[in-house]
């Protein structure tokens, strides 16, 4: 099962495997070195993959945009500063790109009942629940409240990870966790069939 807190169990570990990103990547990075590249790819593709989704709702778009963000991060490291906060700089690149994707291509991102279910790009989804309460976590939560709900069910990050790579404070993250989880429960339950 993909959401395992929306039973109570903790995500499974997998951002970098609990590694902290050396800033020093970046510089290495910077000055061409593939290997240095790679390293960071393993560390954070994860958490990079379930932010972009978080928008994108379509993991064709959102693995396109991943490899570009990656991309720009291969051109761009040179000009990145040592501040602490990798992730939140990573994550401004995906947003960016991201949000470039969706004004090219014109699309809203909103996707109607049943549609989830429907659709060619989510039928790696197997298990009934997952589909469920994915589709839930589209209509009912906002952008941010996916994007942290995502984060931690998905990439294994933690709460703390989440705030600093998202540039909010922690007690806004675990606030808008436990909302969504609680908005999720409620609808998943059939207690309420809207926000």
């Amino acid at each position: 099962m993909i959401f395992f807190m929306v039973v109570g169990e903790e995500p499974p570990s997998g951002y970098g495997n609990g590694k902290k990103i050396d800033e020093s990547l970046f510089e290495r990075i910077g000055q061409g070195d593939r290997n240095a590249l790679e390293e960071l790819y393993i560390l954070t593709e994860r958490a990079v993959y379930a932010y972009v989704f978080s928008i994108l709702k379509n993991p064709e778009d959102t693995q396109d945009i991943v490899q570009d963000t990656y991309l720009k991060i291969r051109s761009a490291a040179h000009l990145y500063r040592p501040q602490g906060k990798p992730m939140a700089w990573m994550f401004t690149i995906a947003r960016n790109l991201t949000h470039n994707h969706l004004k090219r291509s014109g699309r809203s991102v909103y996707l109607d009942d049943g549609e989830l279910e429907n659709r060619k790009d989510f039928s790696y989804i197997t298990d009934p629940t997952d589909k469920l309460i994915l589709e839930a976590a589209f209509k009912l939560l906002s952008e941010e409240e996916r994007q942290i709900l995502l984060l931690h069910a998905l990439s294994g990050m933690k709460h703390h990870e989440i705030a600093k790579g998202m540039g909010v404070p922690l007690s806004t993250v675990l606030s808008r966790y436990q909302r969504s989880l609680k908005k999720l429960r409620k609808y998943l339950s059939g207690q309420e069939g809207s926000k």
